[in-house]
């Protein structure tokens, strides 16, 4: 817990120098500042230059931070859409031998598809298709991101604060965080919804332009396609202040202005919302059968939300798959019970806390009273109460649920900063000095962050999901297999790997991912079924070189899968 560890500390000698020594380093602060106002002050220059720093930034820090390989059971699912999306299809037909093709979170009736809503999946396909490797299109939308945060920030605070918040996001999660360190999250693109949406808003009520209109419009489609439960949370609010400015705004604009507004914005929400209907017929049999409906219905017995009832245990093929999904149902039971809930809740306000903030923006909170009394940002804090409702019900969360907020914290926490500024006890300038500290103990992070990898600090972490899912961002994970794939396609001819878990297995790393056609793959990965269910595997892909794969032995084994007598003379049998 080294970096955790040492931002806390960091923190906390920002803290008591602050108060010690509030002057220090005043004046090279203050020329600081005062070049970066300058800057600040040239609005579309600052986004700009938002954007371009973390796609330059993160190109630089290549060779200690190369592409990620997919790890998690998410990474391959949004990768599976972005090969089906990539190959001009929006589903795939069930593989032959689908039942050991079975993996986490990728739907295999009635059709082989990820089982999440297609935005992500999409984002991935452009990059796959474009560039040739889709983790391009995440580090180009990351950039997209952090200038758009810049962008929506500058219409609800000054141009210097907006600007800081977006370089801020730059550092902890435009660079390295699991939003571009994973395929999985979809952070980024659903955060992009959500500050279009929260940008928008204010400039469309003063000017009422059409691009504001289109731009909202955009947002709300990209959250239909991404995180559309948390994006109706945030719409919700929206649509309240859009009807009070259109029945009671004083400077509202007449009805044929407002139609002339109104109708091109919704005509790409309904676009969005065709399509996806159209994708889910395709997908998943019908247009109101929604992505996550059929393969949780399918494998998972905890439902999503606390009223809900646990769904009886289904007939498992798989033991990797059975322990995901009991430790799923543990967590909900948890939340379910009356001892639980309260305890599991902090947990989840905790764990968002840190992902966004971490230790290093603490201190801006003792001024959380003030920033949720402030007239600029009732509106921000208002769509805050809301989330905290809805989140309230839900029975799971990971901090990237809540991405389409992520301009609502920001416009909070950065509120807070600006209270905290003017803070002055004994009329010292302590909340000066603490802010000015909280902002270079980020940066210095940041750069520490990247330093511990060629420092050999870097074995600090080795969980791919524990508390380094904060700001940090994961180590390298997903390797082994990585390099396992990669020795196979040098053979000649196809490869059939058979992954055999030992009952110890853990419930991250899956090895079983496949990608759209499987039958044409260089690499096919398939699931242990005991000796007779894999003589059939085996039959029937009889042209292949099969393997056997321990990923739980140390060191991992790979051999020539033992045929028995009766599974030789069964390939045998197949091939003439």
């Amino acid at each position: 817990m080294f970096l955790l560890e040492a931002e806390l500390g960091a923190t906390a000698i920002a803290i008591a120098c602050a108060f010690a020594w509030p002057g220090s380093a005043s004046a090279w602060f203050a020329r600081l500042e005062k070049l970066f106002a300058q800057l600040a002050r040239r609005k579309a220059l600052a986004v700009i230059v938002t954007g371009v720093t973390v796609v330059l930034l993160r190109l630089a820090i290549l060779p200690w931070f190369p592409v990620p390989f997919p790890f998690t059971n998410d990474d391959f699912s949004f990768l599976l859409a972005a090969d089906t999306f990539a190959h001009g299809r929006l589903a795939n037909p069930t593989p032959v031998m689908w039942t050991h093709f079975e993996s986490i979170h990728i739907s295999m009736q009635p059709t082989y598809q990820s089982m999440y809503f297609p935005g992500q999946g999409l984002v991935l396909a452009a990059g796959k298709v474009m560039f040739g490797n889709p983790w391009i299109a995440l580090l180009i939308l990351s950039g997209v991101f952090c200038a758009t945060l810049c962008w929506m920030l500058q219409a609800w605070l000054p141009p210097n604060w907006a600007l800081l918040g977006g370089l801020l996001a730059v550092v902890r999660l435009g660079l390295l965080s699991v939003w571009i360190n994973t395929y999985s999250t979809g952070g980024s693109i659903a955060a992009l919804g959500g500050l279009l949406v929260l940008g928008s808003l204010p400039r469309l009520l003063r000017t009422a332009q059409m691009r504001y209109a289109l731009l909202m419009g955009l947002g709300i489609s990209i959250l239909v396609l991404t995180r559309p439960y948390e994006g109706l949370l945030l719409c919700l609010p929206t649509a309240v202040a859009l009807f009070r400015w259109i029945f009671t705004g004083k400077n509202r604009p007449p009805a044929a202005v407002l139609v002339r507004l109104v109708a091109p914005s919704l005509a790409l929400v309904f676009t969005a919302l065709a399509w996806l209907a159209y994708y889910d017929y395709k997908a998943f049999g019908k247009a109101t059968t929604l992505p996550y409906t059929i393969n949780r219905s399918t494998y998972a017995m905890a439902p999503y939300y606390i009223w809900q009832s646990p769904r009886p245990e289904p007939s498992y093929r798989h033991a990797a798959i059975r322990i995901f999904y009991e430790k799923e149902l543990s967590d909900f039971e948890q939340i379910h019970s009356l001892a639980g809930f309260v305890p599991r809740t902090l947990y989840k306000v905790v764990f968002v806390f840190f992902f966004y903030a971490g230790f290093a923006l603490l201190p801006p909170l003792i001024m959380v009273r003030r920033a949720f009394l402030d007239r600029r940002i009732r509106f921000i804090v208002a769509c805050l109460l809301v989330l905290a409702a809805g989140m309230l019900v839900e029975s799971f969360l990971l901090p990237y649920y809540l991405a389409p907020f992520t301009g609502a914290f920001y416009g909070i926490g950065l509120q807070m900063m600006r209270h905290l500024r003017r803070w002055r006890p004994e009329r010292r300038p302590v909340g000066l000095a603490i802010v000015r500290l909280t902002v270079a103990v980020c940066f210095l992070m940041a750069a520490l962050r990247i330093a511990a990898e060629p420092l050999g600090l870097a074995s600090i972490y080795r969980e791919p999901l524990g508390w380094n899912f904060t700001w940090i961002g994961p180590e390298h994970f997903g390797g082994e297999r990585a390099q396992i794939e990669s020795q196979l396609h040098q053979l000649p001819g196809g490869q059939l790997v058979i992954v055999r878990y030992s009952p110890h297995h853990k419930l991250t790393g899956d090895w079983v991912y496949n990608p759209a056609d499987i039958d044409h793959a260089k690499v096919i990965w398939a699931r242990d079924m005991g000796a007779a269910e894999n003589s059939d595997l085996i039959r029937y892909y009889r042209d292949r070189t099969v393997w056997l794969v321990e990923p739980d032995s140390n060191p991992i084994r790979v051999m020539p899968y033992p045929l028995t007598a009766a599974g030789a003379a069964a390939r045998l049998s197949g091939s003439r």
